[in-house]
């Protein structure tokens, strides 16, 4: 039969395409502008509530030698794991130019099916932490802002949650506008932030500069040491410090990695440390341990606009967010983890600007709930950093098999290198784990649910897959079977999506013993999600003739990508395959059911994947199919 490939994939490192121009974006002052607006809203709003919570744990124990050893503990962990972990080794890690767990996981090469199962796994987990830690930060950063008016005066007590929720609600309210006509704003704002804090931190310094002691080291582990269990639990409140850290390498694919490290060697680390030295300078010279340490910094005189700045920041570290959420959801999808949902492109310019309506309402509904339960940010910073310290811990043991495979470290120095950071990440997330009954246990069961979805997702359809590659007829036994029943061949041109390669799949099948018929132009169209994030116009389609008007279309799609399939037809069209315009797309939905030997765990897997389906995005919606092209055909499938 003849064939023709209208084009072939090339290597990874050629679909890039452009990717690697964007990923090598030099650290120009608005390119670090960008880094500070969508990358440090979190970690650079942690300064409200981390000493706060620390010293409310600790209590009449938070003596001046605990003050100077607490900020000891946050230098390092700063040093250590944002400037070290994440800034020099993980963001090298880059699939692409894009970021983010599930581009690590890519990675490491593993496949489900093989050994690398569990690198799978730890990937996914990861990442459905993410959505536990996004229904998290923004109430807590919200609440710990708005929280300030309480230093000024007590007539605003008993408003500050309901003030919070208006703020959370409103922020999710307006994600449908996406984020384009403000994203400019936020950079300079978050450097008039930074800028403050710095200003305020040396303010507190002046008043006790014996603070700046505490960068030795030994202040950090005599604390740890001498308090015991009560030294080892307080890390968790520590670790409050290094929230968000996981945004630099997920957002990368957005900016690169040049601006982000500028701006975190250059201006948010200088301004944390100031900052924290500057509360402990200010405690040390008038203790306090009910106020809140971050205001108490500021002169009355400056109580509300420093109120009105911080909550600013804290939206626009929850926009970052809701964002990141949305990407990972994206992401996951393309890799066929995640049911269909409907995504909405809210910029024509920027890519990454996206709407998921779905996720949401599901975490606004979470964080306004949580927001309601807590009712304030001390109480909130017990749930909080489970599912931060855990994505953590994962993070470096993937990258430990990148080091290995992808950038051929030796045994030695991948053992050494990941050995500290997992001492460290270990050590956190081990103190993290006794806040579980104070709630700690919420993110972490958010995030076991997504999981859940995401492997049941996987699940399901690679059982799909199996079922219709057994049921699939062979190229050469199909066509000598339209000829001998002599199948009418009508007008017009059929596209049928299918998963199925190789094979005529059963959807045709069906059809053609149903209907009796089939149009003169038949399309299997498959549409195959690569590891990569974007692929290259170019390289988008290969195409093969199987007979005489009937053609294997397969089109190829970046994990970040939007498909547009019938663009994509344009491209076919160009290279001789005989699209008409008037088009039919065919599509298959399942009623999916278990056969009677299963077991109840896998009957109940079975359910739920077939409920995700029967509830998962159009075809309409994912592919930007025209509605009044598109048919439907039903078939019940015993998987």
């Amino acid at each position: 039969m003849p064939t023709s490939a209208a084009s072939a994939l090339n290597t990874p490192a050629d679909r890039a395409g452009d990717t690697q121009k964007k990923f090598a974006r030099p650290a120009t002052v608005p390119a670090g502008l960008l880094a500070l607006g969508i990358v440090y809203g979190d970690l650079g709003t942690s300064p409200l509530y981390t000493l706060q919570t620390v010293m409310h744990f600790m209590g009449d124990q938070f003596t001046p030698e605990a003050a100077l050893g607490t900020l000891s503990l946050i230098f390092w962990a700063l040093i250590i794991t944002i400037s070290i972990k994440y800034c020099f080794l993980v963001m090298r890690a880059d699939n692409h130019g894009e970021g983010g767990i599930l581009a690590l996981m890519t990675l490491t090469g593993a496949r489900w099916a093989g050994r690398g199962r569990w690198l799978i796994i730890m990937g996914l987990f990861g990442a459905a932490l993410i959505y536990g830690d996004g229904i998290i930060t923004p109430a807590i950063s919200v609440l710990s802002a708005v929280e300030g008016l309480n230093v000024a005066t007590s007539i605003f007590k008993p408003y500050t949650m309901p003030f919070a929720l208006i703020i959370l609600v409103g922020l999710f309210a307006i994600q449908n506008r996406g984020t384009g006509t403000i994203g400019n704003t936020f950079g300079p704002i978050m450097f008039v932030w930074f800028a403050t804090i710095a200003i305020l931190g040396l303010v507190g310094i002046v008043h006790h500069p014996h603070v700046l002691a505490a960068i030795n080291p030994v202040y950090g582990a005599r604390l740890v040491i001498e308090h015991g269990f009560l030294g080892f639990t307080l890390l968790g409140g520590v670790f409050l410090a290094l929230t968000g850290g996981e945004a630099l390498y997920a957002d990368m694919g957005h900016i690169g990695p040049n601006p982000i490290r500028a701006a975190w060697y250059c201006v948010v680390l200088p301004a944390l440390v100031l900052n924290y030295a500057g509360q402990i300078g200010n405690f040390l010279d008038a203790p306090d341990l009910e106020a809140n340490p971050f205001f108490k910094l500021a002169p009355n005189w400056s109580i509300y606009p420093l109120v009105a700045l911080a909550t600013l920041a804290t939206i626009i570290a929850s926009q970052a967010i809701i964002t990141g959420a949305f990407s990972m959801t994206r992401q996951a999808m393309q890799l066929g983890y995640f049911p269909g949902v409907r995504i909405r492109q809210t910029s024509a310019e920027e890519h990454g600007q996206i709407y998921v309506p779905f996720v949401n309402w599901t975490m606004m509904a979470f964080t306004v709930g949580l927001t309601a339960g807590f009712g304030s940010s001390d109480r909130l910073a017990g749930a909080y950093g489970t599912a931060v310290s855990t994505t953590m811990v994962l993070t470096t043991a993937l990258l430990y098999h990148v080091m290995r495979n992808r950038w051929h470290w030796s045994l030695c120095q991948a053992a050494a290198v990941t050995s500290i950071l997992l001492a460290v990440d270990v050590a956190f997330f081990s103190a993290n784990l006794l806040k579980i009954l104070d709630g700690g246990w919420i993110p972490l069961t958010f995030g076991a649910l997504v999981f859940t979805i995401m492997t049941t997702w996987h699940y399901g359809v690679e059982a799909m897959h199996r079922r219709n590659a057994a049921i699939s007829q062979q190229p050469a036994k199909f066509f000598a079977q339209l000829r001998t029943d002599n199948v009418a061949r009508v007008r017009g041109t059929a596209v049928f999506l299918t998963r199925v390669g190789g094979a005529i799949p059963p959807i045709i099948v069906n059809y053609v013993k149903r209907v009796g018929s089939l149009q003169k132009t038949v399309i299997c169209l498959t549409v195959s999600f690569e590891d990569v994030p974007r692929i290259r116009s170019k390289d988008r389609v290969r195409i093969e003739q199987l007979d005489e008007g009937f053609w294997h279309v397969t089109v190829h799609f970046g994990f970040v990508e939007v498909p547009d399939l019938p663009a994509v037809l344009a491209l076919a069209k160009k290279d001789g395959v005989p699209v008409l315009d008037d088009a039919s797309y065919y599509i298959e939905r399942g009623d999916f059911s278990s056969g009677k030997h299963r077991n109840p765990l896998s009957r109940l897997r079975i359910a739920l994947f077939s409920f995700m389906s029967r509830n998962s995005a159009h075809a309409i919606d994912r592919f930007k199919i025209p509605s009044s092209a598109l048919i439907e055909i039903g078939r019940r499938v015993e998987l």
